[in-house]
């Protein structure tokens, strides 16, 4: 059976595939596979790509919403933009970012293409700088991408909202992750109208959750994962809501937690602390402490 088709009955939510694979999925002349560069410098793209990638910005996903600045958009907005892009529901996708560094970008993209019923989703673990190291093919040229009719029946993507925030401050059995770096839950950094964290929110930085192997960014094993999550009280007995500035941090502890580790109830607050901080009427916590 074709590597591919071997993919695609695998697939039910999305995954990670190795640069191996990948590579041996644009090895295969009759291979239909959508490939979309999500790194956040256009730049780069133009520079050099992986072949058959379409270049997407992460920040095209999302837009204000009753002045909030980083919501998602709606059902509508994401038709639009992918049949542009030319995914189909019969075609896996294929997602990558930098790897080193932005990881958050393509986990971003996977959890809302899978809040639109996209089958077939995967990350490329270590992203360009892993596909770089190992002098793999690349291009300057741009894909010849044909629009297509992408028709999600609806967008029900794993969201949590301010008020599902609120009323999880008193509930035992939810557990509130801040997927940010240490000094903006602290409260030392920020550009947020007010610093800190959601009071009882556990610190979990998401670049925790990736490893250095022979100089490339990869993700950590679904062992070290589990167990770095479990000893900090993230277990999957617990509805999970990660959130971070604004949606993209704690979409990689949403494709950690519940796509490689199977968590059943993780959900990602959108509007995270860059809508919480400037609700003067909600609490804020600083300090290492949840």
């Amino acid at each position: 059976m074709m590597l591919l088709a071997c993919l695609a009955l695998l697939a039910q939510s999305p995954r990670l595939i190795s640069t191996a694979e990948l590579g041996a999925l644009l090895a295969q002349r009759d291979s239909n596979v959508s490939v979309i560069d999500v790194r956040d410098d256009l730049t780069r793209y133009l520079e050099s790509h992986i072949p058959r990638a379409v270049y997407l910005h992460a920040e095209e996903l999302r837009a204000a919403e009753r002045g909030v600045p980083n919501k998602l958009l709606g059902l509508v907005s994401y038709t639009a933009l992918f049949s542009r892009l030319g995914l189909r529901a019969d075609r896996p996708v294929v997602i990558y970012s930098a790897g080193e560094t932005r990881d958050i970008d393509a986990t971003y993209l996977a959890w809302i293409l899978e809040g639109l019923g996209q089958p077939s989703v995967y990350v490329l673990d270590g992203g360009f700088g892993k596909w770089s190291l190992e002098n793999r093919t690349v291009t300057r040229r741009y894909p010849v991408i044909e629009p297509t009719v992408f028709t999600p029946a609806a967008f029900t993507p794993d969201r949590a909202t301010l008020d599902d925030v609120k009323a999880s401050l008193t509930a035992r059995d939810v557990v509130i992750v801040d997927a940010r770096n240490p000094d903006q839950y602290a409260g030392r950094a920020g550009a947020q109208l007010r610093r800190g964290h959601i009071p009882g929110a556990v610190s979990h930085f998401w670049q925790g959750d990736l490893a250095k192997v022979d100089f490339a960014t990869v993700w950590e094993s679904r062992d070290d994962l589990r167990v770095s999550y479990a000893g900090q009280g993230i277990t999957p007995d617990k509805t999970v809501i990660a959130y971070c500035n604004g949606g993209l941090e704690s979409s990689h502890v949403y494709f950690a937690l519940h796509d490689l580790l199977r968590y059943p109830r993780v959900r990602v607050y959108d509007g995270s602390f860059t809508e919480w901080s400037e609700r003067v009427d909600l609490p804020v916590k600083t300090g290492d402490e949840p």
